[in-house]
């Protein structure tokens, strides 16, 4: 997850969306939602980035855009990795095996079941509202 992230102590917010390849909003936002995610700020009341927060923001990034996490999501996986419950590695994905040919058939006829009582509940409902007027 090193994305080439330089070898300093500290990176101005600018800084930090190059590397990260976000806008400055958007790492506020992100510092707004994310615990972990808490750059000092200088005298100056300028944000500086640590490594560490680089490559939290990078995690957050992947989380939401590659992963497709919510933002509660994301807090929670990342929660989770903090406290030793997952790794900040990229885990491989295990493949899903293919659904048996009988379970799609069942599936198949469940949905249609569903489909024709919805059908009737629609009848009764119509029955139901032109009685009424």
């Amino acid at each position: 997850m090193d994305k080439g992230i330089p070898n300093k102590l500290f990176f101005k917010i600018g800084e930090g969306c190059e590397i990260t390849d976000t806008q400055p909003y958007v790492l506020r936002y992100w510092e707004s939602e994310f615990p972990a995610l808490a750059p000092a700020k200088n005298s100056s009341g300028q944000r500086s980035y640590r490594r560490k927060d680089i490559e939290t923001v990078l995690r957050i990034k992947q989380l939401l855009y590659d992963e497709g996490f919510t933002i509660a999501g994301a807090k929670k996986r990342l929660e989770s990795e903090a406290s030793g419950g997952g790794s900040t590695e990229e885990r491989p994905v295990a493949a899903q095996p293919a659904a048996a040919p009988e379970a799609d058939e069942r599936t198949r006829t469940v949905l249609l079941e569903v489909k024709d009582q919805l059908r009737e509940i629609w009848t009764l409902m119509d029955k139901g509202a032109k009685q009424v007027h």
